[in-house]
């Protein structure tokens, strides 16, 4: 109910906005627009027309636009077609007035004529900003950090410090922590705002700020930094060189973008899909991406039904074993994907050290070991009163409990080993896992079956 009345109220602002813009009621279209939260700005810009946004445009300036694209949540080929519409001028100052972090994400989805050229018109220290920032590898803490914070030298006084927070306040991305600096810039603590307010005007602040200050490498992994930031519950967290300099921060809300970002790419993965699908993208887009997997599970595929061929011989004899190849296959397939999705979390969240990789096969063979005998029985059973058939029944239930077995053992083993080998996990996808699988338990039933072919 309350889902409904919000996109209710939403749709209202949506008409209410576009009156306002087609009758040109400049004011109180400000008045209006800029009453609401960035948030629902954002959402009517996503969903305006070129035409609409034109009025935009001409209405808003580009600092108010600027927090219009703080809260904006596109895909990464919209923004050059975003770009290209605006007036040069207005695009730049737009990406100045952007926290430098930002600013940096937009332009890495801008191609490299149009960074060149708004980066030449903008003021030379937000270029700067932006370029010191342009240059770090992608998905590495100097990448999402922003150089907007509070820096206090070490030999102030708490009444000093509050005044370089006034001032810095307004352009900084959060005051609630401020970082201590020496006189080399080198991180050396950090004080709360609470500290400052509760602490005494004359106090220094070396004698209240904490010196055990939790940072993290410019060059570090961004899965890293999110994993430290939700570890220590911290609001943001301070980026230095490997001279211990301090070079900027990353806040929460970036890292809540990186764990988004980063859960979307390891479920396209799971599915076999080189980028997450979004519903705008049209058949053709979608399909080429799809197709690379869909082939290269095609030729393994084949394999399958190739090893198939070879007991073609015992199927021919035994008709009634070909019945049971899709309840094998499936069942060593889930039961894969089970330890497959384990595995993969655990290395995601870093729960899994090397200490306990042992660990983890040997509680995912016994976990296999335990499920594939009860399948197992619980099958014998079933073939026997459907069919009359006991030998058929425990040939399919030892079938049944080995490929589960194994298939939940692979399951777990596999993403480790790609771990090991320094490559994304997430990569050991569930298609490919059902169908190793697959071939796995079709190679152990027909090949048991084949044995004891003589006395079925």
């Amino acid at each position: 109910m309350m889902e409904e009345k919000v996109v209710r109220d939403e749709e209202l602002n949506d008409a209410l906005f576009t009156e306002l813009l087609i009758r040109g009621d400049v004011k109180e279209f400000r008045d209006e627009f800029l009453s609401h939260h960035p948030y629902d700005q954002a959402s009517f810009y996503e969903k305006a027309n070129s035409e609409t946004r034109q009025l935009l445009y001409q209405y808003l300036s580009p600092k108010e636009m600027a927090d219009i694209f703080e809260a904006i949540e596109l895909d990464d080929d919209e923004y050059e077609d975003l770009f290209d519409e605006m007036d040069a001028r207005y695009a730049s100052d737009l990406l100045s007035y952007m926290y430098t972090d930002d600013a940096v994400d937009v332009l890495n989805e801008l191609n490299k004529e149009q960074v060149a050229s708004y980066l030449t018109i903008m003021d030379k220290e937000s270029a700067q900003q932006i370029k010191d920032l342009l240059h770090y590898e992608e998905y590495t803490a100097g990448s999402i950090m922003t150089t907007e914070f509070v820096a206090i030298p070490k030999n102030s006084t708490v009444r000093s410090a509050m005044n370089i927070l006034r001032n810095a306040a307004p352009n900084a991305e959060t005051i609630y922590y401020v970082f201590v600096i020496d006189d080399d810039k080198k991180l050396s603590g950090i004080v709360t705002l609470r500290d400052l307010i509760l602490a005494e005007e004359d106090t220094l602040i070396s004698s209240i700020m904490n010196e055990r200050v939790v940072s993290v490498s410019v060059s570090e992994d961004q899965e890293e930094v999110a994993r430290m930031i939700k570890d220590y519950d911290f609001l943001a967290l301070p980026v230095v060189d490997f001279q211990q300099h301090l070079l900027g921060i990353i806040t929460v809300d970036d890292i809540i973008d990186v764990l988004e970002e980063e859960a979307s790419d390891d479920y396209s993965k799971l599915a076999a899909v080189s980028d997450m699908d979004t519903f705008d993208k049209g058949p053709l887009t979608a399909a080429k991406k799809r197709l690379p997997w869909l082939l290269l599970l095609t030729f393994l595929g084949m394999l399958t039904a190739n090893l198939m061929g070879m007991f073609e011989a015992t199927l021919d004899q035994v008709a009634l074993l070909a019945v049971f190849i899709p309840l094998i296959a499936g069942m060593a397939g889930n039961s894969g994907t089970q330890a497959l999705a384990v595995a993969v979390r655990g290395i995601a969240t870093g729960d899994i050290e090397e200490q306990s990789k042992m660990k983890l096969l040997f509680r995912e063979a016994g976990t296999g070991l335990i499920t594939g005998v009860v399948c197992g029985v619980v099958v014998v059973g079933l073939v026997y009163f459907w069919k009359g058939e006991l030998l058929i029944g425990m040939l399919v239930g030892t079938a049944v409990m080995s490929s589960i077995f194994v298939a939940t053992l692979a399951g777990s083993f596999i993403p480790l080993l790609i771990h090991r080998m320094k490559i994304d996990p997430a990569v050991a996808s569930g298609p490919f896992i059902t169908t190793l699988n697959d071939i796995i338990s079709i190679l152990i039933y027909l090949g048991l079956a084949t044995t004891f072919l003589s006395r079925l």
